[in-house]
C-alpha cells in the first residue's frame, strides 16, 4: 500500500469521492452534511491523499488549513470492503505526521453523531482526539460531533 498526494484529476478518485458524498447524504440530513465535493477538495488550502493498493483507491483523507497553526481533517474514508483493516489508522498517522511537518499545532474534525460513525469516532479517540466545541464556523448540530487534538 502507498499513500500519495492526489491532484483529484483521475476518474477512480472522483468515483470514490462521489460514493462518499452519496453515502453521507443518505445518512445525514443535507443541512448537517459537511463532506467536501471535488471542487471543495481542490482548493489551495486543502492537501488530499489517496491510499492505493495495487493501483486501486482503498482510502482517502485531506487536511484543510484553517490558519497558520490549526488544520481540519476532512474526507477520511475507507472503501467498504476494506473497513477495519488498518487503512484508516495508517492514513491518519500519515496525515498527522504531515500536519506536524507543515507546522500545524492543532488538528480538529467534524464527524457524525449517528451509530454509523462510531468506528470513526473510536479511531479518532485512539489517536488522541478529544471532544470539543464547534470550530471554524461550524454551529452546534445534533448530527455532528467535533473533536480536536494538539500536535
Amino acid at each position: 500500500m502507498e499513500i500519495v498526494v492526489d491532484d483529484l484529476s483521475g476518474p477512480e478518485i472522483a468515483a470514490f469521492l462521489q460514493e462518499h458524498v452519496e453515502e453521507m447524504r443518505a445518512i445525514t440530513p443535507l443541512e448537517s452534511k459537511h463532506a467536501l465535493d471535488l471542487d471543495g477538495l481542490r482548493k489551495p488550502e486543502v492537501t488530499f491523499w489517496s491510499v492505493l493498493d495495487g493501483g486501486a483507491v482503498v482510502g482517502c483523507g485531506a487536511l484543510k488549513r484553517l490558519d497558520v497553526e490549526h488544520a481540519e481533517l476532512k474526507s477520511m474514508r475507507t472503501t467498504s470492503v476494506r473497513k477495519r483493516s488498518g487503512i484508516g489508522s495508517l492514513l491518519l498517522e500519515h496525515i498527522l505526521g504531515e500536519a506536524r511537518r507543515m507546522g500545524f499545532t492543532r488538528v480538529s474534525l467534524e464527524t457524525g453523531s449517528a451509530e454509523f460513525f462510531l468506528p470513526a469516532r473510536r479511531l479518532y479517540e485512539k489517536f488522541g482526539f478529544g471532544y470539543c466545541e464547534p470550530f471554524a464556523g461550524y454551529r452546534p448540530d445534533r448530527h455532528s460531533v467535533f473533536m480536536t487534538r494538539p500536535l
